[in-house]
Order: C-alpha cells, then sequence, then structure tokens
C-alpha cells in the first residue's frame, strides 16, 4: 500500500507535504527548551522560583511523553492530519494563555498541559505519515533527517530565539511567537493528505492511557521533589514503579482476552528496535539536560541574560544544524549503528570539555567549543535512532510505534530536565561543583547510551529491519 501511495503523487507534492510537518517538530523541541532562557524573567515576573520554572518545563515535556502513546493510537481512530490540526489548535490556545499568564498555575495550564497535549497529538501524525510517504532507506533518511534536525534545531536555537525575544521584547512574546509559527503551519498543512482513511470503529484502551501516563508522571515527579522532600520524592518513585508494572499486566491481561490495548507488548519483542529506543531517550536527555544546566548556570550563577545565554548555545545549534543537513549522505555511506556510535562518542567530548573549558575559564566562549561538539554529536545521531525504530515495523503498526517512539524521546527530555536540574538546584549554593556533578550525571548517562549503540545490527536498512519485525 505504502508503495502505491508515494508512487501515485509527484514528488514535488510529497516534498511540500514535508514544511508543515518539520515546522510541527521544530515549534514543539523549540517549546522544551526556550524557556530556558527565561528563568530570571518568569521567576521574577511570576514571583516564582528557578525550580518553579524547572517544574514547568519538565510538566510540559512530561505531559508529551505521558500522552504520546494514546496520541499514536488516536491516529487510527481519528485519523492522522486531523490528529495533526486539532493538535496545532490546542498547541496554539496554549502558547497564547502562557503569554498572558498572571501566575505560574496559569503559566503551567497553557504551557504544560495545553500545549503538551496538542504536541501529543500533533508529533506521531508527523512520523507516522513520513514513514508512509518516504519507503526507502535513503529518502526516508532524508526525509526523517530534515524532521530530526528541525526538532534538534528547535531545541538547541530554542535559547537564541527566546532571548532574543525576551530581552528584545518581553518573555510573553516568546509565547505569542509560537502561535504565530503554529498558524502558518495549520495553513501549510491544507496541502497533507492523509494515506490510509481513519477507522473510527477502532477500539481506544482509556484504562491503559490512565495507568501509563499516571506511572510517567508519578516516576518523574518524584525525581523533581528529590532535593526538596526525600519521603515525597520514594513515595512518588514507588507508586509510579507499581503503576507502570500494573500497566504492563493490565496490556498482557487485555491481549490474552483478545482485546486491543493501548501498547502491545509484541512491540518489545523487536531486538533491534528496542536498542534504538533506548539511544533515542538517551539522545534527548543529554540534549535537554545539557540544555537547562548550562542555560541555569549562565543565567543564576554567572549573571547572564536571556540574550546573552542564546547566544552561547549557537554552538550547538550550527553543530546540529551542519550534522542534520548532512544526514543523507551519512546514512550512503555508514551503518545506523556506525552514525549512532560517533554521535555519542563526539557528544561525550563535548561534555568532557564543558567539564574542563568552564572550570579552567570564566569566559562565556569557554562553552562554545563543548556546546558545538555536543550539537554535532546529536545531529549525527538523532536521524539514524528515529529511522531504525520507525523502518523495523510494518505500515499497520506505525501508529503504536511512533506513539511509543516520540514517549521515549520525550520521556528522555523530561528526564533531562528533571534529574540534571534536580542536581544543579539542589547544589546551587556551590554552583561549581554542582555544576560538574550535574554534567558527571549527563556523561555517565551518555556512556550508557553509547554501550547500548554497540549492540544493534551493523547494517542499517529498512529492508532488513522489517524482515526482523516480521
Amino acid at each position: 500500500m505504502t508503495e502505491s501511495v508515494s508512487s501515485s503523487r509527484p514528488p514535488a507534492a510529497v516534498r511540500r507535504m514535508l514544511i508543515p510537518l518539520a515546522l510541527a517538530q521544530f515549534i514543539c523541541s523549540f517549546a522544551g527548551s526556550n524557556m530556558n532562557v527565561m528563568i530570571n524573567d518568569i521567576s521574577t515576573d511570576l514571583g516564582t522560583t528557578v525550580q518553579g520554572v524547572q517544574t514547568a518545563i519538565t510538566l510540559f515535556l512530561l505531559v508529551m511523553a505521558a500522552l504520546m502513546i494514546p496520541g499514536g493510537k488516536l491516529t487510527d481512530r481519528w485519523g492522522r492530519k486531523r490528529c495533526f490540526v486539532l493538535g496545532l489548535i490546542l498547541y496554539g490556545a496554549g502558547a497564547l494563555l502562557s503569554a498572558v499568564s498572571p501566575t505560574l498555575g496559569v503559566l503551567i495550564l497553557g504551557n504544560s498541559i495545553l500545549e503538551g497535549v496538542g504536541t501529543a497529538l500533533l508529533i506521531p501524525p508527523v512520523y507516522i505519515l513520513t514513514t508512509m510517504l518516504f519507503t526507502d532507506t535513503v529518502s526516508r533518511a532524508r526525509a526523517f533527517g530534515v524532521i530530526t534536525g528541525m526538532g534538534g534545531i528547535g531545541a538547541a536555537a530554542g535559547p537564541l530565539i527566546g532571548g532574543l525575544i525576551t530581552t528584545g521584547i518581553d518573555w510573553r512574546a516568546a509565547f505569542v511567537f509560537q502561535a504565530l509559527i503554529v498558524g502558518v503551519i495549520i495553513f501549510l498543512s491544507r496541502g497533507i493528505d492523509d494515506p490510509v482513511p481513519a477507522d473510527p470503529a477502532r477500539p481506544f484502551d482509556i484504562g491503559g492511557t490512565v495507568l501509563s501516563a499516571a506511572g510517567l508522571v508519578c516516576l518523574v515527579m518524584g525525581i523533581l521533589q528529590a532535593d526538596n522532600n526525600a519521603r515525597l520524592a520514594v513515595i512518588l518513585i514507588a507508586l509510579g514503579v507499581l503503576l507502570v508494572l500494573s500497566f504492563l499486566l493490565y496490556v498482557r491481561a487485555r491481549e490474552r482476552a483478545g482485546k486491543e490495548p493501548l501498547l502491545s507488548l509484541t512491540l518489545f519483542r523487536n531486538r533491534t528496535s528496542n536498542l534504538a529506543l533506548v539511544t533515542q531517550n538517551v539522545q534527548w536527555l543529554l540534549l535537554m539536560g545539557t540544555a537547562f544546566v548550562v542555560s541555569a548556570f549562565l543565567q543564576v550563577v554567572r549573571g547572564y541574560n536571556a540574550i546573552q545565554t542564546g547566544v552561547i548555545f549557537t554552538a550547538a545549534t550550527a553543530g546540529i544544524l551542519g550534522a542534520s543537513l548532512g544526514a543523507e549522505r551519512l546514512a550512503t555511506k555508514y551503518s545506523q549503528r556506525t552514525l549512532i556510535m560517533a554521535g555519542f562518542v563526539a557528544t561525550l567530548a563535548g561534555i568532557v570539555i564543558l567539564l574542563v573549558l568552564v572550570r579552567a575559564s570564566s569566559s562565556a566562549w569557554a562553552f562554545a567549543p563543548g556546546l558545538l561538539l555536543i550539537g554535532v554529536g546529536l545531529g549525527t545521531m538523532l536521524t539514524p535512532s528515529v529511522n531504525v525504530v520507525q523502518s523495523a515495523f510494518p505500515e499497520d503498526r506505525q501508529g503504536e510505534i511512533s506513539g511509543l517512539s516520540r514517549c521515549v524521546s520525550n520521556l528522555g527530555s523530561s528526564l533531562g530536565t528533571a534529574v540534571a536540574g534536580t542536581v544543579l538546584v539542589a547544589g546551587l549554593t556551590s554552583p561549581d561543583r554542582a555544576y560538574a556533578l550535574a554534567m558527571v550525571v549527563l556523561a555517565v548517562i551518555g556512556l550508557v547510551g553509547l554501550l547500548v549503540a554497540v549492540f544493534l545490527p551493523g547494517t542499517g536498512g529498512h529492508d532488513r529491519h522489517a524482515r526482523m519485525s516480521n
């Protein structure tokens, strides 16, 4: 079916569909990182703290992660384009509410909840439609290179663009900017055609949705409480583990009863996909963890304003952009495993440089070499990891695997902000030591990602992965 759909469309028409999809990934990733440079401004304006802003950022990423799998399933029931547009509308409404928020609670409602739910609805269709429209390894690598590259650029450029807007106008204008971009995407999405009709009769697992979402929320919120209330942190983490285990048992019982679960456990029988999902999680954890730690350190400790902090992050943006632009060429020369491993090595080298140079020099430019290497490393491996996961399953399972893939990536983002951010915030009384400890924690997690990547298959073609999944 995929081949017939793709071949019936002029290549130019397919390429045009890629524009709104890539822009959607850009703005969602931008939203996850642009608030990092507004920490001082938001804290002062809304009468909150660094931890309050950290909570808002983490909750946005967490809501995305918790609802990404249900969002992927709803694409089958409601249709991919309908979910895409509905998600954009919710996102735009959340951005506008955030722009006028008088308190942290309203900001969390607009940014963390409405934008988070909107993102969970609109992102799975981005990856499902891309997989359906681009069928061979090279063209799919090119398409995913554009999308994941725009995602990486959005996350890396968020501090710069957010800093420019915050310093030149106001932090609230950054949310108006998001709403404007969403309006452009909705206009461009008129040219998107859903390759497969919606199936309104497709069942939706409400019980599984509640258990999985509650479990993830408790786990991450428990980590956020680690520096405030150790007892509450332990309770939340334990409850989260219990809810996740209950979800797995619930899914198994539902499958045995012949009912369709929220997420089939058979997805985890594909070893290649499992390994690639772990690398995806670690990649986004490193990106968002580094972004929060460096941004908070620069503003709270070094006293930099939003635009100064954003300018420093241009190094990471340049690295991601350069590596993403070469995704197609790299995919034709090297295996997916080689690219992912090389990306982790470069990222780890960047973290080491951040540790060494920043401690040796008080100059802002001491951050540039490390951030550049981190950007190159992440830009090199973001596309291969996504391509491995999506290509590991046939078309009729794209809704499930896309939701799982985006859930894992966004869970990594929220964990990055929660784990590294908590280490940093807890030790701001000794800022240099807290910064070093947070970066060491990220480096250790990066080493785990590199070790997992070693076990990926040496070749990464679509055909092989498709055969492995069947």
